[in-house]
């Protein structure tokens, strides 16, 4: 039921409006993410993907290599990292475990690649909500850390060990 697909311009419009949705807004307040020039780019570091439940895109999830993207705006980091962004655009399916869905496909997805140790994510500080909802996938806590203006806290998963 649900899949991941790669972002095209054809969705510019929809990215456009879950921008503004304010659910989305509040989780990510201070991101441009020049959707017209991304979505015609695919640098070796990043997916930009849709999810979409029974074919209906509902939401977006991005993939990146944080060593070799070129803002480095996670830093100087090791390699065998991912670095995930996931948010359900469509109001009418939060709420109902698809984003746990979506989330779970976006980490199979990393971990891949043999070479991928561990995933990060930076969700704010103050959104206690998206905090537990990646502490029940099995993100811990690594560090608080502000990401321009943004106060974050910075959460890592470890690749499984085998048989556990």
């Amino acid at each position: 039921m649900i899949a991941l697909r790669p972002a095209a311009l054809d969705d510019l419009a929809l990215l456009r409006r879950w921008d503004e949705d304010p659910d989305v807004l509040a989780s990510d307040p201070n991101d441009d993410w020049h959707w017209e020039d991304e979505l015609v780019r695919t640098p070796p570091w990043r997916e930009q993907l849709i999810a979409e439940w029974d074919g209906e895109p509902i939401g977006f999830v991005q993939i990146i290599d944080p060593r070799t993207e070129e803002s480095h705006y996670w830093g100087d980091v090791p390699a065998g990292l991912r670095a995930i962004d996931i948010w359900i655009g469509e109001p009418d399916y939060r709420g109902q475990g698809i984003g746990t869905e979506v989330m779970r496909l976006a980490i199979s997805r990393c971990f891949a690649s043999a070479d991928v140790s561990a995933i990060i994510i930076d969700p704010l500080a103050s959104n206690t909500r998206a905090i537990q909802f990646y502490e029940r996938l099995g993100f811990a806590a690594v560090e608080r850390r502000m990401f321009g203006e943004d106060d974050c806290l910075v959460m890592r998963l470890e690749r499984p060990r085998p048989g556990g």
